[in-house]
């Protein structure tokens, strides 16, 4: 039931905190621009490094204006779902609170049933890790409250890595590793 409840806290633009299938996340809607901005609040973030976004499914990137390609989509296939963020190039201002001027997105397609099942309901997350700018990420729920306490509107413990996903941008020439 943790899950219908922080469905529900999200989809009115509440954030929490959730074990993700690399390390605890700080979640909330991706297309709810105020939502963005609290946890780049909460988070003290430095207002110029895009999040990382959850999706449920390859086509949700869709919803973003980005239109895959069949090279994009034959290479999504080999890294999702899994520890894998795909950054995609995203151009034109309506996402300019997501990309911070970068032009580009980084998404993933979580291989935990529980969460892409819980953002089928909600559509995409933004999701950096647990931590205010600066310090370790969150290893473990206990420690995820000790940062934010009731900056957040939920907490969702579980297992979770040690490192945050690798970082990878797709180019003409194949695939580049900005993170190992």
């Amino acid at each position: 039931m943790e899950y219908e409840k922080a469905a529900s806290i999200l989809k009115t633009g509440g954030i929490g905190v959730l074990a993700t299938d690399t390390l605890y996340g700080v979640v909330g809607q991706a297309l709810n621009q105020a939502t963005v901005e609290r946890i780049y609040s909460v988070k003290e973030r430095t207002p110029t490094k895009p999040f990382i976004i959850l999706i449920s499914d390859p086509a949700d990137v869709e919803l973003f204006g980005i239109n895959l390609t069949r090279e994009e989509e034959r290479i999504l296939e080999q890294y999702w779902p899994g520890p894998v963020s795909v950054i995609l190039d995203c151009f034109g201002p309506k996402f300019e609170y997501l990309h911070r001027d970068t032009h580009s997105l980084a998404f993933r397609l979580p291989a935990k049933p529980e969460l892409t099942s819980l953002i089928a309901r909600t559509g995409p997350l933004v999701a950096p890790s647990a931590n205010p700018e600066g310090l370790t990420p969150a290893p473990s729920i206990d420690a995820a409250r000790a940062y934010f306490g009731d900056t957040v509107d939920f907490y969702i413990g579980g297992p979770v890595g040690d490192k945050p996903s690798k970082i990878i941008k797709i180019t003409s020439g194949g695939v580049e590793i900005l993170r190992a």
